[in-house]
């Protein structure tokens, strides 16, 4: 069986799953067979494995990071927010229902043979699992039926690393008080803590290095430096969408829906040479974008009752009429069509016009799409017509049934319309041929040559989760690290 270490954080945010991917690469890159593991994720941003399982994004990331397929056994619990009271509760992949937050937490300790089974399977496979916790794990008030943080580490065995985020003040009270508000119990499990984030000189920190020493009783593992590096974030706390400026030659703008998700459909805009990628909330920020974006959604009828209410639906309507390009992604697709009706209660129940700037029309059913596809551009007319025969990988996942009424975008389906089109593609932008393509397009518009590089998405992850694992490696105490690991509890 595998030996494990755990990274648990003092709130949500701090860079627990960037420390997760990085420690994966490191073990990976010394030569371990190693895997991820969350027990129960709650995010929007979603992965579907080549089985067709379910988890979060954070986890298929860390596999990536580990050089392994990732597996529903990395995420054996998934909870996808439809309300701000209720998700949708997904088990080993697969869909469970949708229940309300109190309705979960009272039966939430039956899933832990679930979680157990998954651990045991997966470690068995591996030399070392890097473990996830989620948010913080002294919420007193849920502590009693903990599955993810000290009440996973007792369950595995597993010894911790408590990691604190000094770019958001307050280091010392984050991880001294998260040690002095746990069990006795818990506080022998943390056998080393994390200063994460950090801005400036790190020499400049060796006085609070001793300081945290002193009164935690807990060695400092390791300061790390605030990485600049280009990957993917699962939280719905990213910095990434409180972007507002354009300060690009070109400004593509993303409506920032209220259960906005698979937002990282949108990183690999990141990578280009003058292009500016901003998230809107309000008629007022649209301005004049090159392009405008709406993502994916798990509560697509509610979200465009939101567009509605908050002037975007006419906005939006306007700038296309005027020839901006709109592209709309799984639920943006959706909303861009002409209606959209959701009689089951998949998401939130009831009916809706969409924003019509695509003739086709949404029924939710019952049973949820979960697989990886490809394939390419049709002969597309219209502004997007660039775009035919090239060529696509990624993924969909979606409880909606979407018919088009027009010839389909892609031979995985979708609409297109003059300047307008979607599909239920996530990824769909990742290859270098569709976002070069785009972004070509883009300049020409301006009458511009683009003269950078395209790369593909996912060469170039490869190479930040690279950046990553060596500012890592370099900032924290490795052979601590590996005796942590050797040691146990």
């Amino acid at each position: 069986m595998a030996k494990s270490i755990m990274l648990q954080g003092t709130m949500s945010n701090v860079g627990k799953s960037f420390l997760t991917a990085a420690l994966c690469r490191i073990f990976r890159q010394d030569g371990y067979s190693v895997a991820p593991f969350k027990s129960q994720n709650m995010a929007l941003n979603s992965f579907i494995t080549p089985d067709g399982a379910e988890i979060g994004r954070a986890q298929a990331l860390q596999a990536e990071a580990a050089g392994i397929s990732p597996s529903a056994l990395m995420n054996p619990i998934l909870l996808k927010p439809t309300t701000d009271v209720g998700s949708q509760v997904i088990v080993n992949g697969k869909v469970r229902g949708n229940m309300r937050a109190a309705d979960y937490f009272r039966c939430k300790k039956e899933l832990i043979p679930d979680i157990m089974t998954a651990y045991k399977t997966l470690s068995s496979q591996h030399d070392i699992i890097v473990i996830e916790g989620a948010g913080s794990p002294v919420e007193l008030n849920l502590k009693a039926d903990d599955i993810v943080n000290m009440g996973l580490a007792e369950l595995v065995k597993s010894p911790v690393l408590l990691v604190g985020d000094i770019d958001r003040g307050g280091v010392f009270a984050q991880l001294i008080g998260t040690l002095q508000l746990l069990e006795a119990s818990e506080r022998t499990l943390v056998k080393g803590l994390v200063v994460n984030k950090f801005r400036g000189d790190i020499s400049l920190f060796q006085n609070g290095i001793s300081i945290l020493q002193e009164r935690s009783g807990k060695t400092v593992a390791g300061v790390i430096p605030y990485i600049s590096c280009d990957i993917e974030d699962e939280d719905s706390l990213s910095e990434k969408l409180n972007t507002k400026s354009a300060d690009g030659v070109i400004d593509i703008a993303v409506i920032r829906l209220p259960k906005i998700s698979n937002f990282s459909d949108l990183d690999v805009f990141s990578q280009y040479d003058g292009v500016s990628v901003r998230y809107v909330t309000r008629a007022s920020e649209l301005g004049l974008p090159d392009m405008l974006i709406i993502p994916g959604t798990k509560s697509t009828i509610a979200d465009m009752k939101w567009l509605t209410e908050s002037g975007l639906a006419e906005a939006i309507k306007m700038l296309n009429c005027a020839g901006t390009p709109v592209f709309g992604i799984c639920g943006g697709y959706q909303i861009m069509g002409s209606t959209i009706s959701d009689p089951h209660h998949s998401e939130c129940g009831g009916s809706s016009d969409g924003l019509g700037l695509l003739d086709c029309d949404t029924v939710f059913s019952t049973k949820k799409q979960q697989s990886q596809v490809s394939g390419k551009f049709n002969n597309v007319s219209g502004f997007f017509s660039f775009l035919s025969g090239a060529e696509f990988c990624g993924y969909e996942v979606h409880m909606g049934v979407t018919e088009s009424a027009g010839a389909p975008l892609t031979t995985c389906g979708g609409a297109y319309n003059s300047n307008a089109a979607g599909c239920y593609v996530h990824g769909i932008f990742d290859s270098a041929e569709v976002s070069g393509r785009l972004i070509k397009a883009l300049y020409e518009r301006q009458g511009l040559h683009y003269t950078g590089s395209c790369i593909d998405r996912r060469e170039y992850r490869d190479s930040q989760l690279d950046l990553l694992a060596d500012s890592v490696r370099n900032n924290i105490n490795m052979e601590l690290i590996y005796r942590i690991i050797e040691e146990g509890v």
